[in-house]
């Protein structure tokens, strides 16, 4: 079980709860986030973690050893919680389907996998499995493509299997474990006097009886009535709420309660959601169609309303705000109330809506139970509701509507409408409704109809969430969608009935959730190559067992050591500001606090001039570490922050975009600038020229782990032991160093494994690293500092925002003749990494293209937001998009495909970049024409053209993207590596090498290599951990090239030491291993051998703006095909196909690992990950509530991912390639999809076919760009003044 994100947003935590059900007298399971949960609440329950599902020390549950090796664990952090949603899931269903699976993984969030050997895991318990057919149509996967001659299709030498199913042990329901039978009598026996629970600031109440309940609801009337916590316990983390008294009325079987009459159906408040949903499910199976219109639509909406999780354990109904309050509003629900005094029925209605005092709760009163009546004929229900994403998040906007007609007619006698997501409470359109009642439900109601909820359901520009003009366009889209529902249902009762146009009958089609398929691809190894040797093999992650048992150990699990404190950083609340004074006296006073660590307590160096460990008079953003409370625990460090009074003065100017950088001449560094050929000439002989921008959001690196640190100071000559989820560690022990005054040696890093990095650890935790050891020196106690997930994504900082500029000439035929772009990033408050980003973007911004006559410039600005840093793909994922945004709208303005201009301009022959680096574009090329084959692009193109044609509503886009990715960095000294082989006396070897392992692999390969070389299996041979005592003076972890250098280091150790060995093995060819190393031994020869790799030459003069800065190139293309919903914004991934050269791949099931998960996390990019600040500064988004990556259901439905056969570089180690990185821009395939598709709606409807690019293509963004009548309504009606007091926009974006 992982601590991750404490707000049930991300599974990490994720446990089985069983209870016996008091009416049925059965078992039942369920998968809960354990941060969310709290202790008092699982009396009478029994709790399974990872840990009591198996072991490595005793016998592993099919669910742990499937999902390890099917290869569906990487950094391994989230695969406890992910093991245990399937394993509830199988208690309950033993033979489940593939939608179950997909509804049982929905809350589990992984930042690596990419999700799909997780799912390929799980599907080898369902009962059905559609294996290799494809959407029922018969045809294969393996099917060839258009071309029958393409490399992936001869199939003699590849391989599509990554593990053997057959290998994998049944599962056998019989030997699960038994729910403990003390619980059983408890149950039989239930207690009916109320438990009282006392904490140190919380007194827990759960009263045995409902009248107990009552009592205390009336002698407490404001202590909250706590249930599933969903609402409450984030409250209570995140902002501090704090409630003496919680009353629990889970024991209260009348709150349980389910009773059906003829004219509705009554529902206890207490039920779960997971229950509502199989208690409506089961009424509509028994009811006719006409009764069930409410319950249909309840249905509807609970299947994206939230994760599994959080279905066992939210209640039905929220008085004042829940995601059903829409539909049970306008389904004319009713409330019954019970307090003392008495029971009350209140219609849920606008008053009660509006918190009207008549219609409001009372305080001592508790709402028991929800009546929902039938409908009847000639009424009609719907739900719609839009989110960031299809699952797990709420609502941009949800609504209810109902209409009744006169009986035999299309004439409205009654009509409701209700909107959540537009106010601070669900909002009732009554006074429209009431208007529209003797109308014809035709063209002209409709008209009017939206015009008078927009004057209705108003929202200023500045209300709370933003995306006003979106809201305020899904108020009336909606309302659209309903309208053609009820025509539809109209025509089959009155005939004849005018029908809506069929191309506009998509509308009413939602995206259905579907179980992704797909094959990976990869060339199997030499037949003559021993089976001992492991390289070019499948070979399951050397941790993956441990990481499914929850035994693989992070930096935070390390248990508490002797004396250890707690620390906890105070940050800046304000953006730019004079810190005035600082009031440390209450917190001081609090029980537990040690210390306070400010920057006085620093006995070295703080950090650079320019970036301070620690502030020191003033702050340049909100978030910038002010100092740290060290106390005996968590929540004392915690609470002594809450007291701290810092004094600010404001300063000017305060920037925090890049528009308002470039205003202020704000800037980082100096321009970095290439250019070849002439390119004002240029511009002078193309037949056209086009001139555009590009905006891309930045992204959080939102690894599962966030940073963490533990510092354990020795007890002579200042020694430190720093354990530490870092990708640089000898980063950490210099800054340690330089902080403390004391020299390296004394100081060891410590680094097991890392729950993800993707960048985000490489400079970041040599900060908390040095602030946690200041803390160590002062109090001579051990330090163990973890940011929550609000903290972590608040100080860290993320991928640059790029703002970008581009002047492209052209011919007719689509031929680029000149390209001028110039970016802008924004780099934060402190250099950082980004003049590097700067550097590398501008290097990478050409791409795949061959372009005479180029200039590229860019700079990066110094704003007062955090400081951005490295992420995967290190400024090549955002600089790119600019470039293939020029390329689409070169295509537009040609009339010709997209991909045509691509392949017009794309290297063709051995050529030199614009850095003047030689290369040969042969693999380009194959990769490109491989997946437009395997794709079957062509034949696709026109399907996709065919269904515009057909719906006026839903649009499909394809779009294929090549691409050619520099590995490494761009200096020698930066590629070299150690490492350290010990072989011992009985033979088996420990490695020890510089590289980090943070999921991807890396030990494992090491391993395959130390084993190739030194030609023993790898069960001889085990890495225990990366320390800086072991191999000195590591480069960090980065930049794909960590297998590729530190594999040369050890094979260098390993041919040093069998060279060593061969007189023995000559002198004895016949013995074994084991005798060798006795003999080696015995004969004084040295079994312990330093490895080293001097690295990969590069270099770059940016003087004269030529070098050969990479090593090589990495290359690939992606097809992707969506589908969106031009009413919403939605969209579903039909499919995407990847070719990828990885020439020789080192362990296939870890590289198509890396490229799947780099390509969902670029998706994630590219489409739903979307930062929020305040006019002030301040993150909105600081946890998985508000920012979105993607989820299970946002995996392509068909994502096939291929390896490039014979493919070879001499360079390597074993003619690999790193691909850590690369595929993370593949997933633009997925916007360019998108952006394809926004054209076709554009088209059709008279519009400019060029737009703005905006990045991510969130539904807010595609909804408005696909305008319509719907969205002119929302310009022309004109949003309510904006008072005085509110003249800013509710949220700025980087």
């Amino acid at each position: 079980m992982r601590y991750a994100c404490g707000r049930g947003g991300c599974g990490a935590c994720t446990v089985m709860v069983s209870k016996r059900d008091p009416t049925s007298q059965e078992i039942r399971h369920f998968s809960v986030t354990t941060c969310l949960v709290p202790i008092c609440s699982l009396y009478g329950a029994a709790v399974t973690t990872v840990e009591g599902v198996g072991s490595m020390k005793t016998r592993l549950h099919p669910v742990q050893e499937r999902i390890a090796k099917s290869h569906g664990t990487q950094c391994g952090f989230c695969t406890p919680g992910m093991v245990m949603s399937m394993y509830t899931l199988l208690r309950n269903h033993p033979q489940p389907s593939e939608e179950q699976l997909l509804e049982a993984l929905g809350g589990n969030l992984c930042r690596c996998t990419g999700y799909r050997p997780i799912l390929a895991s799980g599907k080898t318990f369902c009962l059905e499995s559609n294996g290799c057919q494809q959407k029922g149509t018969g045809k294969c996967c393996l099917d060839l493509g258009e071309n029958d001659s393409s490399s992936l299709g001869r199939k003699s030498d590849i391989c599509t299997e990554l593990f053997v199913k057959e290998e994998f042990q049944p599962l056998d329901p019989t030997q699960e474990l038994i729910f403990p039978p003390e619980l059983l009598r408890m149950t039989e026996n239930p207690e009916k006097r109320t438990l009282t629970f006392h904490g140190e600031r919380v007194t827990w109440i759960s009263p045995g009886t409902f009248k107990d309940l009552l009592e205390l609801k009336a002698k407490h009337p404001e202590a909250p009535l706590i249930l599933g916590n969903t609402s409450l316990g984030p409250a209570m983390r995140s902002k501090g709420c704090l409630h003496p008294i919680l009353l629990s009325p889970a024991r209260i079987s009348e709150l349980n309660v389910v009773s059906k009459t003829n004219d509705g159906l009554t529902i206890g408040a207490g039920c779960s959601l997971a229950q509502v949903k199989d208690i409506l499910a089961e009424r509509v199976s028994e009811l006719p169609e006409e009764k069930t219109q409410t319950y249909r639509a309840l249905l509807k909406h609970l299947k994206s309303l939230a994760s599994q999780d959080l279905m066992t354990k939210a209640i039905t109904l929220s008085p004042y705000y829940s995601d059903l309050n829409p539909i049970l509003a306008v389904g004319n629900a009713t409330l019954n109330l019970t307090s003392e005094e008495g029971t009350r029925r209140i219609p849920l209605s606008e008053h009660f809506l509006a918190g009207l005092a008549s219609a409001d709760l009372k305080p001592e009163e508790i709402l028991e139970s929800v009546y929902i009546p039938h409908s009847q004929k000639w009424e009609f229900v719907s739900a719609f509701r839009q989110a960031q994403c299809q699952q797990n998040a709420l609502p941009d906007v949800n609504a209810g509507m109902r209409v009744l007609f006169k009986e035999g007619t299309d004439i409205i006698e009654d009509l409701s409408i209700t909107y959540g997501g537009v106010g601070a409470a669900t909002v009732s359109a009554h006074k429209s409704c009431q208007q529209l009642l003797g109308r014809q439900w035709d063209e002209l109601m409709l008209d009017e109809a939206c015009r008078r909820l927009l004057d209705e359901v108003s929202l200023p520009g500045w209300a709370p969430g933003g995306r006003v003009e979106f809201k305020r366009t899904l108020v009336v889209s909606f309302f659209f969608k309903f309208y053609l529902q009820v025509l539809q249902e109209l025509k089959k009762l009155i005939k004849p009935f005018p029908v809506p146009v069929n191309r506009f009958l998509s509308a009413l089609e939602d995206f259905p959730g579907t179980v992704p398929q797909g094959v990976q691809r990869y060339q199997s190894v030499d037949s003559h190559q021993p089976l001992q040797d492991p390289v070019g093999r499948p070979v399951m992650h050397l941790s993956g067992l441990k990481h499914a048992t929850g035994e693989a150990e992070f930096c935070d699990d390390i248990p508490m050591v002797d004396k250890e404190l707690c620390m906890a950083l105070v940050t800046s609340t304000r953006a730019y500001a004079k810190i005035i004074s600082i009031d440390l006296s209450e917190a001081l006073e609090i029980p537990g606090v040690v210390d306070v660590i400010t920057a006085k307590d620093i006995p070295g160096t703080n950090g650079t001039e320019d970036d301070k460990l620690l502030a020191v008079d003033e702050v340049l953003c909100v978030g910038q570490i002010i100092f740290a409370v060290v106390a005996e625990t968590d929540v004392q460090a915690k609470r002594a922050i809450e007291k701290i009074k810092i004094t600010y003065e404001e300063l000017e100017p305060i920037i925090f975009t890049i528009k308002d950088a470039i205003k202020h001449n704000s800037f980082l560094c100096p321009e970095k600038k290439l250019e070849q050929g002439n390119i004002e000439e240029a511009f002078e002989k193309v037949d056209q020229i086009v001139e555009g921008e590009v905006h891309v959001g930045g992204q959080e690196h939102f690894y599962m782990e966030t940073q963490r640190v533990l510092v354990i100071p020795k007890t002579e000559d200042k020694e430190l032991d720093i354990y530490v989820s870092t990708q640089d560690p000898a980063h950490v022990q210099k800054t340690v160093s330089s902080t403390l005054n004391i020299p390296i040696n004394r100081i060891t890093c410590h680094v097991k494994r890392v729950g993800g990095g993707f960048g985000g650890k490489i400079g970041r935790p040599a900060v908390f690293g040095a602030i946690a050891a200041v803390g160590a020196l002062k109090t001579g106690h051990p330090i163990r500092l973890v940011l929550d997930r609000e903290d972590d994504m608040l100080i860290t900082g993320g991928r640059h925002p790029l703002f970008g500029k581009y002047k492209v000439g052209f011919m007719n035929n689509g031929r680029i003749k000149a390209l001028d772009i110039e970016c802008f990033i924004n780099g934060g408050c402190t250099l950082d990494d980004s003049e590097l980003v700067t550097e590398f973007l501008i290097l990478k911004l050409e791409n795949a293209y061959k372009i005479r006559n180029l200039r590229f410039r860019g700079r990066a600005c110094l704003t007062n937001l955090p400081s951005n840093t490295a992420f995967r793909g290190f400024g090549f994922p955002q600089g790119t998009l600019v470039t293939e945004s020029c390329i689409t709208a070169v295509a537009a303005k040609c009339g010709l495909p997209p991909e045509k201009v691509r392949e017009k301009n794309m290297y063709r022959t051995v050529d030199k970049t614009i850095y003047k680096q030689a290369f040969n574009p042969e693999s380009l090329i194959r990769c490109w024409n491989e997946c437009l084959d395997a794709s079957s692009f062509h034949n696709r193109r026109k399907q996709v053209e065919e269904f515009n044609k057909k719906n006026y509503w839903k649009k499909r886009g394809i779009a294929v993207i090549p691409m050619k990715f520099s590995v490494g960095f761009a200096a020698t000294s930066y590629h070299q590596a150690a490492a350290l082989v010990h072989i011992y006396t009985d033979g088996s070897v420990l490695v020890t090498h510089g590289g980090n392992e943070l999921g991807q692999g890396i030990h494992t390969k090491m391993l395959q290599v130390a084993s190739r070389e030194l030609k023993i299996p790898m069960s001889h041979l085990h890495i225990c951990e990366t320390s800086t005592a072991m191999v000195p003076n590591t480069i960090a972890t980065a930049a794909s090239v960590g297998a590729d250098i530190n594999g040369k280091a050890v094979q260098n150790a390993c041919q040093i030491l069998l060279k060593r060995l061969e007189p023995i093995i000559k002198k004895n060819p016949e013995g074994t291993w084991e005798e060798w190393i006795e003999a080696a031994f015995e004969q004084r020869i040295s079994l312990s051998a330093t490895g080293y790799f001097r690295g990969y030459k590069a270099f770059m003069d940016w003087e004269k703006g030529e070098g050969d800065p990479f090593p090589y190139y990495v290359y690939g293309a992606a097809c992707s095909e969506v589908e969106i919903d031009c009413l919403t914004g939605a969209h579903k991934k039909i499919r995407t196909d990847i070719v990828m050269d990885a020439c020789c791949s080192l362990n296939p099931a870890i590289d198509i690992g890396q490229i799947e998960g780099a390509f969902i996390q670029g998706m994630g990019l590219y489409t739903t990950e979307e930062l929020k600040y305040s006019p002030e500064g301040v993150l909105y988004s600081r946890g998985p509530d508000e920012y979105k990556i993607p989820t299970i259901s946002d995996v392509p439905e068909e994502f096939n991912v291929s390896l490039l056969p014979s493919s070879q570089t001499p360079l390597t180690i074993y003619s690999s390639k790193g691909l850590g990185e690369s595929g993370m821009f593949l997933g633009s395939s997925v916007f360019f999809a998108i952006t394809d598709a926004v054209a076709a709606a554009r088209k059709e409807r008279d519009i400019a076919e060029d737009f703005t690019v905006k990045s991510p293509a969130t539904p807010e963004w595609v909804r408005m760009a696909c305008a319509d009548r719907f969205t002119e309504m929302v310009y022309i009606c004109p949003l309510p003044l904006e008072p005085p007091s509110h003249p800013t926009p509710w949220a700025i974006f980087k």
